[in-house]
């Protein structure tokens, strides 16, 4: 499997989790954005972030494009 591809299923895997996690306990804005150490979603947003980022960054170089 490609490294973009293994991002991607690592996102939506994320995503499955946090959609779950979601449906089970509801999600406040605190929770999602200033979750605590130790919480499931504590550094969701960061690690969903940066996988997102490089992936734009792979899709770019695979056109040739740039940002």
């Amino acid at each position: 499997m490609s490294e973009k591809q293994e991002m991607i299923s690592k996102m939506l895997e994320m995503q499955k989790k946090f959609i779950e996690y979601e449906h089970a306990n509801g999600v406040s804005q605190e929770e999602y954005f200033k979750a605590p150490e130790g919480h499931p979603l504590a550094s969701y947003r960061q690690q969903y972030n940066e996988l997102a980022i490089k992936l734009v960054d792979i899709a770019h170089a695979e056109k040739g494009s740039h940002r």
